[in-house]
């Protein structure tokens, strides 16, 4: 793989992060309390998981 294939796969898919009905837009996935806006946080089973610093909020577990 060179680095013009590299490149290609790595391109950001930011939109697919967003909701867009009309004239707005809504987030779907959290904002790092840490970095701050545009920041966002993975979401996994039991946690939010910043990628950037690191940062983790673990979900209350529901009885």
């Amino acid at each position: 793989m060179n680095m013009v294939d590299k490149k290609e796969d790595s391109k950001s898919q930011i939109y697919t992060f967003y909701d867009i009905s009309g004239d707005k837009a809504t987030r779907k996935k959290r904002d790092c309390p840490r970095c701050g806006k545009g920041v966002f946080m993975a979401e996994h089973k039991d946690r939010n998981t910043c990628g950037k610093c690191g940062f983790t909020e673990f979900k209350q577990k529901s009885k």
